[in-house]
């Protein structure tokens, strides 16, 4: 299997498209894989200084973070793994809850040889975040979440009462768990819903894309193919189905973990065309020192819509928290 998921990663650039730039880690960046409970973890890594840690969401992979990984690596080291499932990380069959995930985190930033770090995240990335922060909140110095609701905490449960805007209604209903059991009993979500989308994931992932970004023009094409190439790799979709599939034992375990509010500073960034400064809402719900961040004119993508803007915001985050690290 991992020889498949060699050659396949090995095709991107051609499937992609010659001439055509998708985000990419700087290539000065290490590769390496660790071995977490039942999954290998790929994560590259570079630069020198207080170790951050960046966690991507679904429909992307670890080189969505390009932009801030060349800006830190200037003065950081920057880790950057694929979260189990997706990218070059193996695709398990179980495992997907965030609880689990943070663990992988854990024994990747181990493995590095490091201990305490800042840790960055976005859309599903925010959720093994959380996860992380309260399991292990004395390894975290600061945290960054961006533009996701996170399994169970509030307001999970409401949709449109809470959203400012109708694309923050889209991505509430998507991540909501009442809606994925439901598909999941009609639908079949497993080997079914696979077969449906297997040669179809560009289709599939435009979806996504279209209905989250406040820019139709971002992603743009090149992304889009590396990202639904990524995903189309032997196992990929499976695996990209379970992370939603493990949100009702996610918003369990985020119930207990809820008892006990993250004691480090929290950045809670939102897209004005997305959740905007409902992120922070959420984030006052677990933890006791958050700022609000929005970022104008940008949807769900961040990193693709506004990265100048999101990429001077966590850097200024993180700067102000360097010093005590």
């Amino acid at each position: 299997m991992r020889s498949i998921v060699f050659l396949g990663m090995t095709l991107l650039a051609a499937s992609v498209g010659i001439g055509q730039n998708h985000p990419s880690l700087p290539s000065s960046f290490r590769a390496t894989t660790i071995h977490s409970k039942g999954a290998d973890i790929f994560v590259r890594s570079g630069g020198r200084g207080p170790v951050v840690v960046l966690l991507h969401g679904y429909a992307e992979n670890s080189d969505s973070w390009a932009p801030l990984a060349a800006d830190l690596m200037k003065d950081h080291s920057v880790v950057v793994p694929d979260l189990r499932g997706i990218g070059r990380s193996s695709k398990p069959e179980g495992g997907y809850d965030k609880k689990t995930q943070a663990k992988d985190i854990r024994a990747v930033v181990m493995g590095l040889g490091y201990d305490r770090t800042f840790v960055v995240a976005h859309d599903i990335g925010n959720m093994v975040a959380y996860a992380h922060a309260a399991m292990y909140p004395d390894k975290v110095e600061r945290l960054v979440v961006m533009d996701a609701p996170i399994p169970g905490i509030e307001p999970w449960n409401e949709i449109e009462a809470e959203c400012g805007t109708y694309t923050c209604a889209k991505l509430k209903l998507l991540l909501n768990p009442g809606v994925w059991q439901f598909n999941l009993q009609l639908h079949g979500y497993g080997p079914a819903a696979e077969r449906l989308v297997a040669g179809r994931e560009r289709i599939y992932f435009d979806r996504i894309w279209d209905d989250f970004t406040g820019d139709p023009s971002k992603p743009d094409e090149a992304t889009r193919n590396f990202f639904a190439t990524t995903y189309a790799l032997p196992g990929g979709m499976r695996a990209g189905f379970a992370q939603f599939a493990a949100f009702s034992q996610d918003a369990k375990d985020n119930k207990i973990f809820e008892q006990t509010k993250l004691p480090m500073p929290v950045l809670a960034v939102g897209g004005e065309k997305s959740l905007g400064a409902l992120q922070a809402v959420i984030m006052r719900h677990v933890a006791t020192n958050v700022q609000e961040a929005v970022v104008v004119g940008s949807g769900h993508w961040l990193m693709q819509e506004r990265p100048t803007e999101t990429v001077a915001l966590i850097r200024n985050f993180l700067d102000a928290g360097k010093t005590k690290q």
